[in-house]
C-alpha cells in the first residue's frame, strides 16, 4: 500500500543517515589522530619545508610536492564532507526544524553540491589554476556539452530546478506516463520513483521538467474516488442513488466536506449508468476505501432488490 511504501522509504533514509554519521565520526577520528601525530613529530616538520621548494615538473605551472599534498588533502576532506555532512545535518539540525521531508532532502542535497563546489575551488587555488590556464578547458567542455553531453547537462540543470522550485519532493506520490509511485531520491542526473510493487524506476530529470507530470500530494492530499455502477433497465434510479449516498456517508474514510455526490449519467446499451463521487483526506487508504465502497454497494443493492446489470443482447426470430 501507499503508507507501507512511505514507511519503507523513511526507514531507508534513517539507516542511510545513521551510516553517514558513523563514517563522518570515523573520518573525524582519523583527522584528530593525524593532528596528534603531527604534534608528536613537530621537531621533524621544519625538514618538510624542502618539499615546498622546486617544481614537480618543469613548465609554465610551478607545482611543488607540498602544494600537491595539500591539494590531495583538500580533495579527500571535501569528498568525506560531501558524503557525510549532509546526513549529519539532516540527523541533527534539520530533524529539529518543522519542515517537511522534501525540504530537508533539498537542503541536504544542495549543501552537498556547495561542499563539492567549494572543494573544487580550493583545490584549483592551491594548484595555482586561474582563468588563463583553464579557459581552454572551459571552451572544450562547452563544445562537448553542445554535442555529446547535452542530455546529461540538461538532466543536471533539471535536477537543480527540481531542488529549488520543488514541483516534486521526496515522499510525494506522482504519476508520469504509466508510472505511479513515491519519489525516494532526487539525484544530479535522475530521480528514483518506487511504485507499489516495490519496483524502482530511474527517471531522467529532464522528463520530469518537460513532461506532463501529475503530483498527487503537491499542495493538498485530498483526492476523489469515482465509482461507476450500471443498474438494469426498469430499476428505481432515485432509490439507487440514495443507496450510493448512504454507503458513502456511512464510510468513516469518506469526507463530509466536500460531500459525496451521486448522479444519473446516461442511458447505456444495457445499463442505466450511475456515478458516485466522494473525497478522501489522503492517499493512504485509497485502495481499501474503494474496496469497501464496492462491497457495501453490492450488499445494499441486494437488500434493495436493485439489479446490477451486465451486457446482454435480445434476438427476435
Amino acid at each position: 500500500t501507499e503508507s507501507e511504501a512511505q514507511e519503507a522509504c523513511d526507514v531507508v533514509d534513517v539507516a542511510s543517515v545513521s551510516m553517514q554519521s558513523e563514517r563522518l565520526l570515523l573520518s573525524f577520528s582519523i583527522f584528530i589522530g593525524f593532528l596528534v601525530a603531527i604534534s608528536i613529530w613537530s621537531d621533524v616538520i621544519p625538514a618538510l619545508q624542502l618539499l615546498g621548494k622546486g617544481s614537480i615538473w618543469p613548465g609554465t605551472v610551478s607545482l611543488s610536492w607540498f602544494e600537491l599534498f595539500i591539494s590531495v588533502a583538500i580533495a579527500v576532506i571535501s569528498y568525506v564532507a560531501a558524503s557525510n555532512i549532509p546526513g549529519l545535518l539532516e540527523l541533527t539540525l534539520l530533524s529539529a526544524l518543522k519542515i517537511d521531508t522534501g525540504a530537508k532532502y533539498a537542503i541536504s542535497t544542495l549543501s552537498r553540491y556547495a561542499i563539492v563546489a567549494i572543494g573544487l575551488i580550493l583545490v584549483g587555488a592551491t594548484l595555482g589554476l586561474n582563468w588563463d590556464s583553464i579557459q581552454w578547458l572551459v571552451a572544450a567542455m562547452g563544445i562537448g556539452l553542445g554535442f555529446g553531453l547535452q542530455e546529461i547537462f540538461a538532466n543536471f540543470i533539471s535536477g537543480i530546478i527540481l531542488l529549488f522550485e520543488r514541483p516534486i519532493r521526496v515522499g510525494d506520490i506522482i504519476t508520469l506516463g504509466d508510472t505511479t509511485g513515491t519519489v525516494t531520491r532526487i539525484r544530479i542526473r535522475a530521480t528514483t520513483v518506487t511504485d507499489w510493487d516495490r519496483k524502482e524506476f530511474v527517471i531522467p530529470n529532464k522528463d520530469l521538467i518537460t513532461g506532463q507530470l501529475l503530483n498527487w500530494t503537491l499542495t493538498d492530499q485530498t483526492n476523489r474516488i469515482v465509482i461507476r455502477v450500471g443498474v438494469a433497465y426498469g430499476s428505481d434510479t432515485r432509490l439507487a442513488m440514495d443507496v450510493l449516498l448512504k454507503v458513502a456517508n456511512e464510510n468513516e474514510l469518506v469526507l463530509s466536506d466536500p460531500a459525496p455526490i451521486a448522479t444519473f449519467e446516461e442511458f447505456g446499451d444495457s445499463t442505466l449508468n450511475l456515478v458516485l463521487r466522494c473525497y478522501l483526506p489522503n492517499l493512504e487508504n485509497r485502495l481499501s476505501c474503494t474496496t469497501s465502497l464496492y462491497s457495501e454497494i453490492n450488499e445494499e443493492f441486494k437488500k434493495a432488490n436493485i439489479e446490477i446489470a451486465f451486457p446482454q443482447q435480445d434476438i427476435y426470430i
